[in-house]
């Protein structure tokens, strides 16, 4: 009896992996339910058996990857509770910048697709699995900057630590639509980009933790 679970089960994980892969090239609105099950292997009937329709396989879909993601690069990198605040924030900024930019990571292409033509689908579900991660890294900047930081630099710091990751997230986007084209910046060595945005941020996080302390 197992054994009958197993194809349809199979089936899911195809259609959420090509799932994932069109909706972060070609975004919800230009995502075809067609292509994404020729990519599957699948039938259509499947969807609707799976997802009811288009607006859940979108949502679980980036729940999917956003979890595999995760799996692959761990944010504690590894490191138990007890280590050093700075080391479990430079293996959460480098877990950041791998998942950004693996090129088999797609729920950060996905929110980069939402943003730019917005369904407000993933508004929901962005706020359950996106906000506990946020707050850890809050907690880790608190602990960094010490106890007298106030929410504004706590916010601050995050806001500076993000945007060094999404550069990397832009600058792939600029590669994709102009391949050809030759960038301003290549930040295709990823070790060396994330070592460096962890060094920067917590270098820039040491200053105003000195700042504080005055």
């Amino acid at each position: 009896m197992p054994n009958l679970k197993i194809k349809p089960e199979k089936t899911r994980i195809r259609l959420l992996t090509a799932a994932s892969r069109i909706f972060a090239e070609k975004g919800f609105q230009d995502a075809t339910i067609a292509e994404i099950c020729g990519q599957a292997s699948a039938n259509i009937a499947s969807v609707n058996y799976h997802f009811r329709d288009k607006e859940t396989l979108y949502l679980e879909s980036w729940r999917f990857a956003f979890n595999q993601e995760l799996e692959l690069y761990p944010p504690d990198g590894g490191l138990t509770d007890d280590a050093p605040a700075e080391q479990r924030l430079a293996e959460w900024i480098k877990s950041l910048v791998r998942r950004i930019g693996d090129e088999n990571s797609y729920s950060f292409a996905i929110i980069h697709k939402e943003m730019a033509q917005p369904t407000r689908l993933l508004a929901d579900i962005l706020e359950k699995e996106i906000n506990p991660q946020r707050l850890q890294m809050f907690a880790l900047l608190k602990e960094c900057l010490g106890q007298a930081a106030s929410e504004q630099q706590i916010q601050y710091c995050h806001a500076s630590i993000m945007g060094q990751c999404f550069q990397l997230l832009r600058l792939r986007h600029m590669q994709g639509a102009r391949p050809h084209r030759k960038h301003p910046s290549d930040l295709s060595n990823l070790k060396a980009f994330a070592e460096h945005v962890a060094q920067f941020s917590l270098a820039g996080i040491q200053a105003i933790r000195s700042q504080t302390l005055n």
